[in-house]
This record gives structure tokens, sequence and C-alpha cells, in this order.
């Protein structure tokens, strides 16, 4: 496995008290999203009485970030010089930028009418031909991320609309995946590109446990349940929502409350949407709900679809931790065959993919990776795996077990073989490098030194998915995208500008 998310994003709105605490603990259960940097940034009042463009008082925006996990980059006495009740925060993965901090997010800008502050998960496919018309414009930009590309289209449409119709502008020039938490001055915006690639969901804090009552917004539902909130919905495609602290328990209580403090504006609506099928796969949490739908369920179901495709005979079924676990509980329970441990993983370790020397990759397998011997000598084994991509690292697992003593290692996959890059938020390599391109089964199995491999049939996967194909984005499995990238097939979906 060698595939980096491009983020985790947060953004919450309390009635009181700091909000920085709370961004930090919803940063800390969206790590498995991004590992390289973190940053929040916080609203405070600078000037009372002082009215901005959107109506509320003038606010200063104070934002710190830094490079390494959630809890390096954080001190208790940091968290605590973030004064404001309304905030946004960010972990990153690069997929457009290099890793450095002038690319951590969230990212900074300051125009005429203030600061915004945006953190951003996804990729824009059209970033380098914005950026460049941006700089013909005389716009200076400090990082190279598309991200600062977003902020500064809507700095421009700022100086002639309001923050509504500024979105609506900057999202019909920006092609690619976003979700977006966005804090403009005082006030915090959620938004979500037209297809949905991207997931982005709120909820609602209703208070206790040092918490503030208030709402958030976040990549992933196991944030919300981090803080004590209860999920509300999901945030819809090619919907902005502006984001108000609650008005005080007694007035929340009515349905209409919460409609209040909660503005939507549908401005773009596609016949279909086009979610990410490997967040259901591999980078969301297990017990995340995407769009309705408990991933833990689907890769049960992924599972239990590869064991009904499937005709080899075996001992044990037993996952590549920890992505292959749940597939291999499914699996060894349809197929009746028992499911046992042969990898034990060591979480003290970085993922295999940051060790940028050969024989540091190597060395980093084995270090992460550990045999129970006992449960692998002499057996013939079903290795279940979410995915593979250039196949380096499977087949030295292979090449582990076999030396441990297996008598038969069967790879089985979750995923259908991965044929193309990503464009839209996931680092995968080029097709020449991907170990599906232009081999058959059999010679994929001969390169990775398995017995066997079969994959996860593209019909199991949607049936396992639950969701219509065409509102799947399926690009690297299928060579079709959701949106039109330069030199690759798209399947086109049609925009429908609705009015707010």
């Amino acid at each position: 496995m060698s595939k980096k998310e491009a983020c985790g994003i947060v953004g919450i709105a309390l009635t009181q008290g700091n909000a920085a605490l709370p961004i930090f603990y919803a940063l800390y259960a969206l790590q498995h999203r991004g590992q390289e940097s973190a940053g929040i940034a916080v609203s405070s009042t600078v000037n009372e009485g002082i009215e901005n463009e959107i109506g509320g008082r003038k606010k200063d925006i104070t934002l710190k970030k830094g490079m390494g996990l959630v809890y390096q980059v954080f001190s208790p006495q940091q968290l605590e010089s973030l004064k404001g009740n309304i905030g946004i925060g960010h972990v990153r993965y690069s997929t457009m930028g290099a890793s450095r901090l002038e690319n951590a997010e969230p990212l900074l800008v300051n125009y005429r009418k203030g600061k915004i502050a945006i953190a951003h998960n996804g990729n824009l496919v059209n970033a380098v031909e914005l950026r460049r018309e941006l700089e013909r414009e005389g716009r200076i930009f400090h990082s190279d991320t598309d991200t600062e590309v977003i902020a500064q289209l809507l700095a421009k449409e700022l100086m002639r609309h309001g923050p509504i119709e500024a979105l609506k502008e900057v999202m019909k020039r920006v092609v690619g995946s976003y979700s977006l938490t966005i804090l403009m001055n005082n006030t915090l915006l959620a938004v979500r590109d037209p297809v949905g690639i991207k997931p982005l969901c709120i909820g609602e804090i209703k208070g206790g446990n040092g918490i503030a009552e208030g709402y958030v917004v976040v990549s992933e539902s196991p944030a919300i349940d981090t803080l004590g909130g209860d999920l509300i919905r999901d945030v819809r495609p090619g919907e902005v929502l502006v984001i108000n602290p609650p008005q005080g328990s007694s007035s929340r209580e009515a349905e209409h409350q919460r409609e209040t403090d909660l503005e939507s504006y549908q401005l773009y609506r596609c016949l279909n949407s086009a979610h990410c099928v490997f967040e259901y796969i591999y980078f969301a949490r297990p017990d995340s709900i995407l769009d309705g739908r408990l991933v833990y369920d689907v890769r049960m179901k992924i599972g239990e679809r590869l064991a009904e495709e499937d005709d080899v005979e075996a001992d044990v079924v037993s996952p590549v931790p920890d992505s292959g676990i749940t597939f291999a509980i499914g699996y060894a329970k349809r197929a009746g065959i028992d499911y046992m441990e042969g990898l034990i993983k060591n979480r003290y370790v970085g993922r295999t993919f940051i060790m940028p020397e050969q024989t540091s990759r190597d060395i980093a397998v084995r270090l992460k990776l550990s045999a129970v011997q006992a449960n692998v000598a002499g057996k013939r084994i079903i290795l279940v795996d979410d995915s593979i991509v250039r196949g380096t690292t499977s087949r030295k697992i292979v090449d582990y077990l076999k030396r441990k003593g297996a008598k038969e290692v069967h790879l089985r996959i979750g995923s259908p073989p991965i044929l193309a890059p990503c464009y839209l938020g996931i680092n995968t390599p080029t097709r020449e490098e991907l170990v599906a391109w232009k081999r058959s089964i059999d010679e994929i199995s001969t390169f990775l030194n398995a017995d066997s491999i079969r994959y996860l049939s593209l019909e199991g996967l949607i049936d396992s998915v639950g969701i219509e194909e065409k509102n799947l984005c399926l690009g690297c499995l299928t060579e079709s995208y959701p949106v039109e990238i330069p030199g690759e097939l798209c399947m086109v979906r049609q925009l429908k500008l609705t009015h707010f």
C-alpha cells in the first residue's frame, strides 16, 4: 500500500469559550488522513462595534501551524493562546505542493476587507492554469498549493460580491475535488464540490466535558463523536453552509432554530455525484459514516464478496494490518475458514513510503510487521489487503511469510486492480509504476511471488459499497474520471446552477 490521502479538515463554531482545544481533539481523530503537518486558525474580536461585510463585529484571525503530528505541533500553552469561539483546523498529506511549512494549512490570506483562512481536502486539476492567470493580474503567492489558488480567487471575488455570490463564482472556475472549511473574519463556512468527491459532514455539540454548545463540520463523523456531538448529516455536493454559533439551548430545541444556525445555499447541483470509492476501501476510519453508510459494514461486505468470488483452498485467513482486517473478517466469516493473525503491526513505526532510500524501506517493512510464526508455519494462507499499488511492499510481505514457514500465500485484494493515477486527491504513481498496468493476473502473481492473486470484481465492489456506479468516482480503477482531466476520459456530469 503506497497511497497518500490529501487531508482532514475541521470547522467549529461555539456559543462561548475557545474553539482551539476541541479543534485539536477533532484533528487527533482525523490524524490518519494526514501526518505531515497540522494547523489551527481561530477568530477573535479586535475592535468591538466595527461592522464587517457579513454584519458581525470585526475580527482578527490567529493562526498556528507546524510540521509533524497534531500532538507534536500544539502544546497546551499554544492551544490556550488561540483565543476565539470560531475556528478551523487541518491535517495534511501533500498531493499538490511540497512537504514544507509554507504549504501547511490552514492557509491565511489578507485582503482589503479582512482575512480569510482556508482548510482544503482535495485537489484541483486546473490549479496551474488559474495560478498563472492570477499571477498575471499581479497577485503574489507564498506557497505552491492549490489551496492558495482557491484563497486568492475568493479574495478577488469578495471585492465584487458578498461571500455566497463570491463562492459561487469561485466554484464556477475551479475544477477538481474540494471540501473546504473557511474562516472569513468571524464567519465559518463549509463547502463541498458539486459532485461530492471528498467527504464532509456536520454535527451538533450539546455541551459538556468542558466544551460549549456549538456546531462542528469535519471530514469524518468519528471526530464529531470524539467531541461528544451528534451527526446531523453530510454536507451535500455543491452546498455551502454558513455556520453560526447556536443561540442557546432553550431556543435550539426548535428545529427552525437549527435552520437559522445553519444557513444552507445549494449553489450547484449535478445529475450524479462522484464519491471517492477509496474512502470506503481504505482512507476513512471503519467507524465513519460516509454519505449514510457505515464504512465498517461496507468493508465486511467487501470481504464476504471476495470469498463468494473465490474458490481457493486454505487453512487460515489473515489480514495485512490494519487496512485488511475488516475485509479478512468478512472473508473468513463467509468462507468458513479460521481467521488468524499472521502479522502483527508495530504501531510506533511510521508509514514505509516516507523513507526515501530503498534499503530504509526494506528495514521499515520488517520493523512495521512481524510474523506470528506459529500461526503461519506450514499453513496455506489467504492474505487479505485493501489494494495494491506498486506491489513492492506486498512482495516483501509474501516473501517474509514464506521465510517464516508459510506453505502457500494467496493474495486477496478488496478492490479491483488500480490501472490509472488519481488526479483528485490521492498521490498515486504514474501508470508505468502501477503493478497492474499492462500485466495479466498471472504476471502480477509471479511478480509478487504469491501462489495466486485475486482482486474483487468491479461489480462486487459497487454492490458492496451500495452506491450506483454513476455516483462513484472510479477513475483509478476504470480510467474514466468524473471531471475533465487533460489526456484522460471523462464521464461527463451535467452541472445545473440553482437559485437561492
